[in-house]
C-alpha cells in the first residue's frame, strides 16, 4: 500500500502498477443473458414503438405528423418506464426532432429557454435564498403550530398546508407557487424519520403532503384569470371569436372559478385523507410534531433578521409585479408600458438578481445570495420543462395538432350533457400525454367554438370545459410543471400520482360538468342558443 502511495506522488510513475500480480476476476464472464434484463427491454421499447408507428400508421396529413406521433411514443415510453434517467430523456428532442424532420436544431434549442423556464429559474433562486436563511423553516413551524392541533390532527394539518398553497396560487403563477411552497412542505416533513425507521403511516403522511401541495397549486390557479395562462387564453379567444361577445372580466371569472376551484380543492383533501391518512396517523406523528416542542423550536429562531426581511420583501415585490403586469383586457397593467415585451420570467430573473446586489448587514462584504448557492439549482426540472415546450412546438409545427383536431368531429352529434364531460376528459388526456395545457387550450378552443355553433349552444358551454379540463393533468409528472416539482422531491412516485390523480380528475370533471350549465349559465349568461 505504501508503494502505491509513493507512486501516486511521482508524476513519472506509470498510471497502472506493472509489478503487482493480476488477480483473477471473481465476476462471471460476459454473456448475452446479462444484457437481456427488464430495464434493457424498456430501453428498446421506445425505439421499437417509434419504428412500428413509422411503418404502420398512415395519416392524411404530412409525414412529419406521423413522425411526431412516433417520437411521442418513444419519449413517453422512456418517461413512463424510467428506463433512461429522466433528464437524459428530456434532452432526446434536441437530437430526435432534427433527425426526423420535425424542427431545426436551433428552434428546438430555443424551446429550452422559454419565458416560463426563466420564470422557474428566477423563482428557484429566490427559493434557494429562502432555504439559505431558514425562512421556510420559520414559515413551516408557524403553519404546523396553527393547524397541527393538540394532540396532532393529521387531516387538519394537511388541510392547512394545502389551503395555504391554494390561496397563494390564486395570486401568482401556479408553477412559482409550487416552487415556493414545496420547501415549506418538505421543511415540515424534515422533522419526521427517514429510512428503515420510518413507519408506513409516516410515509403515507409524507406522500399526502407532497401530493397536496403539488395539486393545490394548479387548482388554486383556476380561481382567477391571472392564476394560470389557460384562463387568459380562454378570455382572449372568446373575445376574438365575436365582436358582440361580452368580455370576461376578472370579477366575472372569479364568481365562477372560485367556487369551482374550492369544490375541487375539498375533493382533493378528501381523496388524500381516504388514501393516505388512517386512524393511527395521529399517534405515529405525535412523537415528532409535539405542539409544545414546536413552539420552543420557533422561539429559538428568534426575531427575523435583516436578510430574512429583505428576502420576503423581494418575494412580495415579485408577487405584486406578477399580479399587476397584465390584469385584464380593460386594465392592461404595467406591462403595457413595455408593449408586452416583458414577461413573468423577465420579472422573476430581475428580482432574483437583486439578491446578488443587496448587501447582508450581518456579514460585511457579502450579499444576500452567493453564486455558489446556485449550484443547487434543479437542472433536471429545467430540462424536463424544456422537453415539454419542445414537444408542444413540435405537435403544432408537424401538423399533428390538425390531425388530433379532426378526431373530435364525432362529438358534434352528441347531446350537451354527454359532450361537456367528454370535452373535459379529452382535453385533460391531451395535456397529460401529449402537450402543455396552454398548447391544448390553443389547439382545442377554436374547434370547440365551431362545434358549439353546429350544435346551436353557447360557445362558452364547450370552451370552458375544454380550457379548465386541460388543467386536470394530475396523473403524470410531465402533465404540468407543478407535477414535476412534486415528483422531484423523492417522496412520491408515478404510482402515487396515478392513484391520487385519477379520482381527482374524475371528481373535477363531474364538478365542472355540474357547475357549467348551472352556475356558469348564471354568471356567463349562456342560456341563449347561438
Amino acid at each position: 500500500m505504501k508503494g502505491n502511495h509513493d507512486s501516486d506522488d511521482d508524476p513519472k510513475s506509470p498510471l497502472l502498477p506493472v509489478n503487482d500480480p493480476v488477480e483473477p476476476s471473481s465476476r462471471s464472464p460476459f454473456s448475452l443473458k446479462s444484457l437481456v434484463t427488464l430495464k434493457s427491454l424498456y430501453v428498446l421499447l421506445g425505439p421499437l414503438l417509434c419504428t412500428v408507428i413509422c411503418l404502420c400508421v398512415k395519416f392524411d396529413g404530412p409525414v412529419a405528423s406521423r413522425n411526431m406521433l412516433a417520437l411521442l411514443a418513444w419519449v413517453f415510453a422512456w418517461w413512463l418506464t424510467e428506463a433512461v434517467p429522466m433528464p437524459i430523456t428530456s434532452m432526446a428532442p434536441l437530437f430526435l426532432f432534427p433527425l426526423f424532420g420535425i424542427a431545426s436544431a436551433d428552434s428546438v434549442a430555443h424551446s429550452y429557454m422559454d419565458d416560463v423556464i426563466t420564470l422557474v429559474l428566477g423563482s428557484f433562486i429566490l427559493v434557494l435564498a429562502v432555504e439559505r436563511y431558514n425562512i421556510h423553516r420559520r414559515f413551516a413551524l408557524n403553519i404546523t403550530l396553527r393547524f397541527c392541533g393538540d394532540p396532532v390532527n393529521p387531516p387538519l394539518l394537511l388541510l392547512g398546508i394545502c389551503a395555504t398553497t391554494f390561496f397563494v396560487s390564486m395570486w401568482m403563477h401556479n408553477v412559482a407557487c409550487a416552487v415556493m411552497m414545496m420547501p415549506v412542505a418538505t421543511g415540515i416533513l424534515q422533522r419526521l424519520p427517514v429510512g428503515p425507521t420510518r413507519s408506513t403511516l409516516v410515509g403515507n403522511f409524507c406522500r399526502a403532503v407532497v401530493l397536496g401541495v403539488t395539486y393545490a397549486a394548479p387548482i388554486g390557479g383556476m380561481s382567477t384569470l391571472t392564476g394560470t395562462g389557460v384562463n387568459l387564453i380562454l378570455v382572449a379567444m372568446w373575445k376574438s371569436s365575436s365582436q358582440e361577445a361580452d368580455s370576461i372580466g376578472f370579477n366575472t371569472w372569479f364568481f365562477f372559478g372560485f367556487p369551482l376551484a374550492l369544490l375541487i380543492f375539498f375533493s382533493l383533501w378528501a381523496i388524500l385523507c381516504l388514501l393516505y391518512l388512517s386512524r393511527g396517523s395521529s399517534q405515529a406523528l405525535s412523537a415528532y410534531l409535539d405542539k409544545a416542542h414546536l413552539k420552543r423550536e420557533l422561539d429559538t429562531l428568534g426575531p427575523m433578521a435583516f436578510a430574512e426581511k429583505m428576502i420576503l420583501a423581494v418575494f412580495g415585490m415579485l408577487i405584486a409585479l406578477w399580479m399587476t403586469r397584465s390584469i385584464t383586457e380593460d386594465i392592461p397593467g404595467w406591462g403595457a408600458l413595455f408593449n408586452g415585451r416583458v414577461g413573468d420570467g423577465t420579472v422573476s430573473v430581475m428580482m432574483a438578481t437583486l439578491l446578488f446586489i443587496i448587501p447582508n448587514k450581518k456579514r460585511k462584504g457579502e450579499k444576500l445570495m452567493d453564486w455558489n448557492e446556485c449550484k443547487k439549482l434543479p437542472w433536471n426540472i429545467i430540462l424536463l420543462l424544456g422537453a415539454g415546450f419542445a414537444i408542444a412546438d413540435g405537435v403544432q409545427s408537424s401538423g399533428l395538432a390538425d390531425v388530433l383536431s379532426k378526431t373530435l368531429d364525432f362529438l358534434e352529434q352528441a347531446p350537451y350533457l354527454a359532450i361537456a364531460p367528454a370535452v373535459c376528459l379529452i382535453s385533460a388526456i391531451i395535456t397529460e400525454f401529449i402537450t402543455s395545457n396552454d398548447a391544448t387550450a390553443t389547439l382545442l378552443l377554436p374547434l370547440l367554438i365551431q362545434m358549439a355553433k353546429t350544435m346551436h349552444v353557447h360557445p362558452l358551454l364547450l370552451m370552458i370545459p375544454g380550457a379548465v379540463g386541460s388543467q386536470f393533468a394530475f396523473m403524470l409528472p410531465t402533465g404540468t410543471p407543478s407535477n414535476i416539482v412534486g415528483f422531484t422531491t423523492g417522496h412520491i412516485n408515478i404510482q402515487d400520482m396515478i392513484k391520487t390523480g385519477l379520482p381527482l380528475k374524475i371528481a373535477g370533471t363531474a364538478i365542472l360538468s355540474f357547475l357549467m350549465p348551472t352556475l356558469g349559465a348564471y354568471v356567463f349568461g349562456t342560456n341563449g342558443v347561438q
